[in-house]
């Protein structure tokens, strides 16, 4: 028969593996997460345009610089506001150029029939490109 003491250790015991292992999960998960970003300019119009059109809350959260805790928070609320405005047909052109651009501007038709437009800055990290929505800088 065990006693309660022996009892109460071995229910600590497993209490602290299950923390621990819970804690190391979390972690490996955090690290093995994908750098925002694609490749190259192209690829990052085309998949913007794409996650815009669409209304696609995670594809847009892996394009965009922003802190990745809170990116899918950020693209959700953003599709929102596409989606409920009825945005369609969005276009994304850059500037100045399309093999370097600093800057985009995307845009599109709303639900009403009016046209939208606005500009966003291009950012280029470890070679991965990636759209931020913070003014572009002339």
């Amino acid at each position: 028969m065990i006693d309660i003491p022996t009892r109460r250790t071995a229910t600590v015991a497993v209490a602290i593996a299950i923390a621990v292992t819970w804690v190391a999960v979390i972690t490996v998960l955090i690290v093995h997460q994908p750098d925002p970003g694609v490749g190259s300019p192209g690829q990052l119009r085309e998949d913007l345009t794409t996650a815009l059109n669409r209304h696609d809350v995670e594809a847009l959260s892996g394009l965009i610089d922003y802190p990745p805790a809170a990116a899918g928070d950020f693209a959700k609320s953003y599709i929102d506001a596409l989606a409920d405005r009825g945005a369609h047909d969005v276009t994304v052109k850059f500037a100045p150029n399309d093999l370097a651009p600093t800057s985009a501007t995307v845009s599109g038709k709303l639900g009403d029939g009016s046209s939208f437009g606005y500009p966003v800055a291009i950012a280029v990290k470890d070679k991965l490109w990636m759209v931020s929505f913070t003014p572009p800088l002339p």
